[in-house]
């Protein structure tokens, strides 16, 4: 079956709607709940993760809607009451949703979301708001890295082809833009969302021709503004580069054009990068930009840095686009607190699985800024209507050691969280894709270069307030205490 109309509502896990039907048949769908959206490890054991993917649950949240088709759908099942089904029919959402802004760092086991809403409400919205951060924030993270590992000279994302899915294709390009990649090779992500989208030619175009000089030329002559010859065809120091510099200085020097360059692609990278810029300097093309790529990651990137690489710019590909070291991200959405006669509860799940133990309440996430450096010392988990008083001493203590402990004087407390949705109103003004990579580029100047290192990076502290440990602490002992009476 073709051209199927899709409904992003209906991209959903089955057991969200049976979860549905049963709050709206035992009387409780409409019981204000808060579910919390965390993840608990770092992908490739970095230090920090990158939030992204904001605008898309926003847009999911948005046009959330069943309509005859979906309904149709439902009722084939023979699982869903009529009354549940009328419900899904005139369906809106009515809730509330925080959030830290796309481009945030963020750490293990805070909140990177909240939903405050009805019950059934809140139940539905999770599959696709997983789906999205998980993805998004998996690529953004993983750019960032890569990003950082090339020390200030540009990475282009090259990876659609190798991507999982169109959605894979165009949202991780979107990602990696917001992890600090300077473009994409994707036009539809440029169309859609405003990524830079470039690129010249593949090695087929040079096949094309008659001799490698005759493609380099003719390719300056149809686009001498946007010159990046590919010169690793058939020999990359014997023809590549001397027929790359016979075609600049043939076609674009006599125009007074200085933007060009030339891209590597396979070979010993480095060693080839150097040989190139020496041809180019000797004549008199110092300005001709070097591009690697072929199966670049972080690690090759500062390899190649580290041997004295003549790269400029480099094309990352499928190592980004699928963060093929460490595929997944982990964000689960958890129950936290339930509102019952008036008066918001808190609720904890407990597991063998001591990381698993979630942390409950309806919360916000303060980061704390040393005054005197400008660098965020700690992240604190809060209860909503907590006042953090930066006026005082903090103590903090390590996640994991929690006997170790850190004082925070001469701080300022900042929240992460911000409103997006209230009462299913969007209060939130999203930014432009530009300025979303500004703000992700100084937030990430706000943490610690020890805590962005690739290997073993410093444990940023992430701690519950005294309040908050204390609610914990009283839940658990409760739910050990119901335990030992059965």
């Amino acid at each position: 079956m073709t051209d199927v109309k899709q409904n992003l509502s209906m991209l959903c896990d089955f057991y969200e709607f049976t979860m549905g039907n049963g709050y709206l048949v035992s009387g409780i769908k409409d019981r204000e709940t808060v579910f919390d959206v965390f993840f608990r490890e770092v992908p490739d054991g970095a230090g920090f993760a990158i939030a992204a993917g904001l605008e898309q649950i926003i847009s999911y949240v948005k046009d959330l809607h069943f309509d005859e088709t979906d309904i149709a759908y439902f009722r084939s099942k023979h699982l869903f009451d009529e009354r549940f089904l009328s419900y899904l029919a005139e369906f809106r959402f009515t809730g509330d949703i925080y959030a830290v802004p796309e481009g945030t760092p963020v750490f293990p086991n805070e909140p990177i979301l909240v939903v405050k809403a009805p019950a059934l409400q809140a139940q539905i919205l999770e599959t696709f708001i997983l789906l999205t951060l998980n993805h998004q924030s998996l690529i953004a993270t993983k750019a960032s890295r890569i990003c950082r590992a090339a020390r200030g000279r540009a990475v282009l994302e090259f990876g659609s082809r190798r991507a999982q899915g169109a959605d894979a294709a165009t949202l991780g390009a979107r990602a990696a833009y917001i992890g600090g990649c300077a473009g994409t090779a994707c036009i539809l992500t440029d169309e859609l969302y405003q990524v830079p989208a470039g690129g010249t030619m593949a090695h087929s175009w040079v096949q094309m021709f008659d001799s490698e000089y005759e493609a380099f030329k003719t390719y300056c002559e149809i686009y001498p503004t946007n010159a990046v010859l590919l010169v690793d065809t058939y020999n990359t120091i014997k023809s590549g580069v001397p027929n790359a510099i016979r075609a600049i200085k043939e076609v674009l020097i006599p125009k007074g054009i200085i933007n060009f360059g030339i891209r590597l692609d396979s070979g010993d990278i480095a060693y080839l990068s150097k040989l190139a810029r020496k041809m180019l300097d000797d004549a008199g093309l110092a300005s001709c930009k070097i591009y690697a790529s072929n199966a670049l990651d972080e690690y090759r990137i500062q390899s190649l840095m580290a041997e004295g690489a003549k790269i400029d710019i480099f094309g990352v590909g499928e190592r980004m686009i699928t963060s093929s070291s460490c595929p997944i991200f982990g964000c689960v959405y958890k129950l936290a607190a339930v509102e019952m006669n008036g008066v918001l509860t808190p609720k904890i799940k407990i597991s063998e699985d001591t990381a698993k133990v979630t942390n409950p309440h309806f919360k916000k996430v303060c980061r704390l800024i040393d005054n005197a450096s400008g660098k965020a010392v700690a992240d604190l988990l809060c209860v909503y209507d907590e006042v953090i008083d930066d006026t005082k001493e903090l103590t903090i203590f390590d996640p994991v050691s929690t006997w170790k402990t850190s004082t925070i004087r001469n701080f300022t407390a900042r929240e992460l969280l911000v409103p997006v949705f209230k009462n299913g109103e969007l209060v939130y003004d999203i930014p432009d894709i530009a300025t979303v990579k500004v703000y992700c580029a100084h937030e990430l100047d706000v943490l610690w270069d020890e805590v962005k290192r690739f290997e073993h990076p410093h444990r940023y502290y992430v701690d519950l307030s005294e309040k908050l440990w204390t609610i914990k602490k009283e839940l658990i002992h409760k739910m050990a205490e119901d335990i030992r009476r059965l």
